[in-house]
């Protein structure tokens, strides 16, 4: 088990009678370069990597992109439905291949309190 799989399964042991569990239906996927990569890899890979990248939010993959302020690497709110399938995408692009860049991933899902304004009691106000 990796790193975020380690994350994904202490999340939803904590969460686990908290409140119900909801399906992931979006990934955010924060990048970062291991390595500065050199003018000659900048040259080689950026041409392949942005149609790759856009590619992908095309095919809807990628619904939004930032670029992080640090300038340390992009950030991905992705149409994915686990940590696993966002990485498979990208460690496919260029960066990801080279192993000049990897991803932190979050899984994200439905805003799992508002279950408690349908719950008997709360939706009516106790009336």
């Amino acid at each position: 088990m990796d790193k975020s799989q380690e994350k994904t399964a202490a999340t939803n042991a904590k969460r686990k009678g908290l409140f119900p569990a909801v399906p992931t239906t979006k990934v955010l996927a924060i990048g970062r370069f291991l390595a500065s990569p050199t003018p000659e890899q900048l040259k080689a890979i950026f041409p392949k990597e942005v149609p790759d990248t856009v590619r992908l939010y095309l095919a809807g993959k990628i619904d939004q992109w930032w670029v992080r302020q640090d300038q340390k690497g992009p950030v991905f709110l992705m149409n994915v439905t686990s940590a696993e399938e966002a990485r498979a995408l990208l460690d496919k692009l260029p960066l990801g291949e080279a192993k000049l860049m990897e991803f932190d991933f979050i899984e994200l899902g439905p805003l799992t309190p508002l279950h408690l304004l349908l719950s008997e009691g709360w939706a009516t106000g106790g009336k």
